[in-house]
């Protein structure tokens, strides 16, 4: 088997003086999509941040393709994008969000490609490109957030609930763009949500945690 995307050991991650996150051993694969589920303080949110490069554990390692890496690894946190369950928008208009990236990146082909994530996530870009972030509504927010992770192309994206306070129009818009970003790009996606019949609906594979752990589900994401 070939040397999976994220390869996580003897990870414990403290607050306070309380274990919130011990996992002996995780893999994850490229191209898989993860989904994770547990109760409120299982320990979901913290091992997004960790898998993000968010912030570093207490104890244990985080290899990312094939090497240690931790938030200060250079272009790390270049790779891989996280979608929260209420995301930050600049106060700016929709084509200033979502081309935000690509703009202090120095990218080329800026308009183009925050055409292509608009329409990933069914905005149309002559309708939306122009609008503030206040003309949005909740589901609309969303999207253009997630059209702003997507239009770096990244090689992971973590979805923190993304669809717990969407509508079902909204919810399957956000789940198909996720679903092209692995399509066309390859993307790994790691999803988080309390919706435990859903997850094994669109994942590959699922993990489960509880109070921190690892309480069922296979242990790694196969190709």
């Amino acid at each position: 088997m070939s040397v999976p995307l994220y390869l996580l050991e003897g990870i414990r991650q403290v607050y306070a003086g309380r274990t919130v996150l011990d996992v002996p051993k995780l893999s994850i694969h490229a191209g898989c999509i993860l989904g994770v589920s547990g109760h409120n303080g299982s320990g979901k949110s913290t091992l997004l941040r960790l898998l993000a490069f968010l912030e570093a554990p207490n104890r244990g390692m985080i290899c990312f393709r094939g090497r240690e890496c931790d938030p200060g690894t250079p272009g790390v946190r270049r790779s891989v994008t996280l979608l929260t369950q209420e995301p930050y928008l600049l106060l700016r208009s929709v084509a200033a969000n979502v081309g935000y990236g690509l703009s202090v990146r120095g990218e080329s082909n800026v308009e183009f490609r925050v055409r292509e994530a608009l329409e990933m996530v069914g905005l149309v870009p002559d309708q939306f490109l122009r609008r503030s972030w206040r003309e949005l509504s909740g589901g609309e927010a969303q999207r253009v957030a997630l059209a702003a992770r997507l239009v770096l192309r990244p090689c992971v994206l973590l979805l923190d609930e993304p669809t717990s306070s969407l509508d079902p129009e909204n919810a399957e818009r956000i789940l198909a763009a996720a679903l092209l970003a692995r399509r066309d790009w390859g993307t790994t996606l790691v999803v988080v949500s309390h919706d435990h019949s859903w997850l094994e609906s669109v994942s590959d594979d699922l993990l489960v945690l509880g109070q921190g752990r690892i309480l069922s589900g296979p242990q790694h994401c196969l190709e």
